[in-house]
Formats: C-alpha cells, structure tokens, sequence
C-alpha cells in the first residue's frame, strides 16, 4: 500500500525559506506526477505547483519565481522548495502524487498535510 508522508513545515519570518517534502513509499512502480496545494480557514485549496515526470512544471502567479517543485529521482521523494516567504503564503500545504503501484494500478494518494507559517 502506497503512502505520503510530509515533513518541513514550521515557523519561518518573512523573506525566509523553507523546503517541503513529500515521501512516498510502498509498491511503487512509477510517479506521474506531484502537486502541491495548499488551504487556508475558509477558502478554497489552491494548487500551488505542478510537476510531471515529462519533465513539465507549473506554478501559481502568486508563488512564481519564489517557489521551485522539483523531485529526487534517486527516491520517491518530491520537494517544494519555498523562497523569499511572505505571510501570504501561510497556509496547510497538502502534497498529491499520480503513482502507479503494485496492486492499486495508477492512482492518487494525498499526503497527511503540513503547516507553514510566515510570521515576524
């Protein structure tokens, strides 16, 4: 059975930075694709930034520039590096993997959630 597991959340000032990391594991073939979102009390989840395992990345207006997606290919490990934070960008940040596994075929599988928070 295939699980994400996040870590790298926290308290961060503004301007600061921050890496979260999404680890997968189980009976993994092959990962597709990685998003992150990320939702505040109230609002909608927002898709922050996309990655495919053709090599294709997109990111939201707000977080251009400043954040980076991004996988390590000797594990099954996606990344968001997050730069140059502003309180805006506090928030739940929730990872999504397209994972093709043993036993479950191509599915979706979220992480359990992360907290960021931008604060002085």
């Amino acid at each position: 059975q295939v699980q994400l597991v996040q870590s790298g959340g926290g308290l961060v000032q503004p301007g600061g930075s921050l890496r979260l990391s999404c680890d997968a594991s189980g009976s993994i073939f092959a990962i597709n694709a990685m998003t992150w979102y990320r939702q505040t009390p109230g609002k909608q989840r927002e898709l922050v930034a996309s990655w495919t395992s053709a090599g294709t990345t997109n990111y939201a207006d707000s977080v251009k520039g400043r954040f980076a997606i991004y996988r390590d290919n000797a594990k099954n490990t996606g990344y968001l590096q997050m730069n140059n934070l502003t309180p805006e960008d506090t928030a739940d940040y929730y990872c999504n993997m397209l994972i093709y596994s043993g036993g479950s075929g191509l599915r979706n599988y979220w992480g359990q959630g992360t907290q960021v928070t931008v604060s002085s």
